[in-house]
Parts: structure tokens; sequence; C-alpha cells
């Protein structure tokens, strides 16, 4: 995905730095001139483990759909699901990821090619989560057709807590609403 999911939630007073693409997350950001801001993080699905992998502190880290262990048959998505979705990811493999991501029809599609989140999904696989890293509040939503609730639910040790779909953004106006929610 990219920034589309969340383009109409209200920045308010936010500063909002947004990461995607995991394609290469071999290349050095330099955090420095955020390092005198309040931060929050938001991770999302595959972005909870790849969050994990920056040593940056925050004030609230804030996990969504997703776990350290993201391919993994009792944590994340079953590895032979995850990789059939690589072979068929193609145009018409891509609208049916979208289609599964939330609760209702949504006109959200990425402005990333084909190519490029195939290349992503590929990836992703050849990441190690940081286990140490902690999260200081999760959010599950009840009705994930990605990584299933209850892998979520065993990995976090916790219910779901949104009523949602994969994607739970639409539910949202707003950044502090998901930091407070």
């Amino acid at each position: 995905m990219d920034e589309t999911v969340v383009r109409h939630l209200n920045p308010e007073d936010y500063n909002v730095l947004m990461f995607y693409d995991y394609n290469n997350l071999k290349t050095n950001f330099d955090f420095e001139f955020i390092r005198s801001f309040e931060k929050h993080l938001i991770a999302w699905s595959m972005g909870v483990m790849t969050a994990s992998l920056f040593q940056e502190e925050y004030n609230s880290s804030t996990a969504i759909n997703g776990t350290l262990c993201p391919i993994d048959a009792d944590f994340g998505i079953n590895p032979k699901i995850y990789d059939l979705t690589i072979h068929g990811f193609n145009e018409k493999g891509a609208e049916k990821f979208i289609k599964k991501m939330f609760d209702s029809p949504v006109d959200i599609r990425p402005s990333r090619d084909i190519e490029n989140q195939k290349a992503e999904l590929i990836a992703l696989k050849t990441y190690q989560a940081n286990l140490d890293f902690k999260y200081t509040r999760v959010l599950i939503s009840d009705n994930d057709k990605i990584i299933p609730t209850s892998n979520q639910e065993n990995y976090w040790k916790q219910k779901a807590n949104l009523h949602s779909g994969h994607c739970p953004f639409l539910l949202f106006n707003k950044w502090s609403e998901i930091l407070h929610e």
C-alpha cells in the first residue's frame, strides 16, 4: 500500500512522516532531523515488523493489524498462503487482495505499480523483526482477512478491539483518534 489509505486523515497539529515500500530496508535513513520532536509510531500490517528494525525511541508506539512475526502459521500469514499470494500477484491478484483488505467495497488503490508491490512481498520474506521491540498499544481488527485475527490475538495475547477488516483507517477522521482510540 501507500499513503492512499490514510490520505483522508486530518493531521491536526501533527507532522506526519510516512514510510512504505519495504523493498530495500538497507537504505540508511537519517532520523537526526526529527530527534527533537515528540514521536508517536503508528505501524500497520507489515509495517509492524519493519518498524521494529529502526532503533528509534518513541513517546508511544501502536501496532495495527500486524505482528513481529507477520509470515508465520501461528502468529501471522501462513507461509504457504503468503507464497501463493506472491505467485498470483498480478493485476487481478492485486484487486482480489484489495477487496480482502476492507470490510466493504472501496475505491482505494495504491499508486505503486504491480511489479513494485510484488517485489516488496518477496523482500518482506527476507527481513527478521527485532523481537525485543515493544509496542505500547495494539489494535486488532475482528474481521482481518489478511493477517488472521486469531493469529494476531495469539501473538499479542489479547482480543480484537476494532470492528473492521485489515485496513481500519476508514474508521477514523484524524490521526489523534488513532493515537487515543
